[in-house]
């Protein structure tokens, strides 16, 4: 009764092509931002920080680019935990090398040659799609596995074959809390979604989407496929190289290449999957599935096995929290392939026409 866009009239094109439309919304979320900019510092503890709340935000902005790609492009890829790894490298690479260059530069100088490394594994789709892209990008996860692997330039030399990165901090203004890491993953996550939102409502946004439908049709009315696909790589790829920076900056600190293997790849396609193809919110919903679902398997489980007089080991957990995924995965391919964000879509739908059958 309360969800109604009843005398919100739109006089202007401006008005007419708001983020959202409804004054609702744009209050809704405006006290979203307030809530997790002021109101999550003020009740979350050290370890919601560590385990959450960081990891969401930083799996939400990879979630972000890797819709761009398959959501709204349609071009499926296995390749995003070495672009990821890419943009972590590069940025380490950059900020230790380069005397002085601030934290922010070096994470977007990921970003940049993971733009690189994506188009270039992008050019294949030009010419092959589907299962054969899917391969085609599973070759970068591999080959990139080898190169931070066994070439020491990436490493700076070290030994161990892990790098890390200590005393951050912009502007002058540190990053070494919990807390403080939270608000920069946070203003970098509402950046780039704000960037990829107004992206897909644009001119470049309909050329994925008609790709997406249908490449030959969107070919005819004079979209050009060549652009359109290494344009979603391009853009895809920087955005989850960014995160791929932040992961091993300010989550991290200290890694190595397995922190980027295929798992993690098949972690932010699955993201995609549950939350939803082809929408911003869906990355968003996905990414605090994955996030807080084998938290809460690891709490729930052990307390329900003690509960009914059954111990409960630690590898049944796990092995319990791969099968809730596959099956979710199954279900959501079949039942709702739209993921998590159709079924909000549904449910304000219902909302704005409550209580009236119509």
């Amino acid at each position: 009764m309360f969800y109604r866009e009843n005398g919100q009239f739109k006089t202007s094109y401006r008005s007419d092509q708001q983020i959202f439309a409804i004054a609702q919304d744009r209050w809704a979320i405006l006290a979203l931002i307030a809530f997790a900019a002021i109101g999550v510092p003020l009740l979350a503890d050290e370890y919601m920080f560590r385990a959450i709340l960081i990891p969401f935000l930083i799996l939400a902005l990879a979630a972000l680019g890797v819709n761009i790609l398959v959501g709204y492009c349609g071009q499926i890829s296995l390749g995003s935990g070495a672009f990821m790894a890419v943009g972590a490298y590069m940025a380490y690479n950059t900020y230790i090398r380069i005397e002085g260059m601030p934290l922010i530069v070096a994470l977007l100088a990921g970003g940049f040659f993971a733009t690189l490394v994506g188009v270039f594994f992008g050019i294949p789709s030009l010419r092959v799609k589907g299962l054969y892209l899917a391969v085609a990008t599973l070759a970068a996860q591999f080959f990139c596995d080898w190169a931070f692997l066994r070439i020491g330039w990436f490493t700076n030399n070290n030994a161990s074959g892990s790098v890390s990165v200590s005393n951050l901090n912009v502007f002058g203004w540190s990053i070494d809390t919990p807390l403080q890491k939270y608000l920069f993953c946070l203003a970098f996550l509402l950046v780039f979604g704000l960037l990829a939102k107004n992206l897909v409502r644009s001119a470049v946004g309909r050329e994925w989407m008609a790709i997406r439908d249908m490449d030959v049709a969107a070919a005819v009315i004079g979209i050009r496929p060549m652009y359109a696909k290494l344009s979603a790589f391009a853009v895809s790829s920087f955005i989850v190289g960014v995160a791929g920076g932040l992961w091993g900056f300010v989550h991290l600190g200290s890694w190595e290449p397995a922190a980027f293997s295929i798992d993690r790849s098949f972690q932010l396609l699955f993201m995609v999957i549950i939350g939803g193809m082809g929408s911003i919110m869906g990355s968003f919903f996905g990414a605090a599935f994955i996030v807080i679902l084998p938290i809460f398997l690891n709490q729930f489980l052990p307390w329900a096995g003690d509960l009914a007089g059954v111990h409960i080991s630690t590898a049944t957990v796990s092995h319990t929290e791969f099968m809730i995924f596959g099956a979710l995965i199954v279900w959501f391919l079949i039942v709702e392939p739209h993921g998590l964000a159709k079924l909000w879509s549904v449910a304000k739908q219902k909302l704005r026409l409550w209580p009236f059958p119509h």
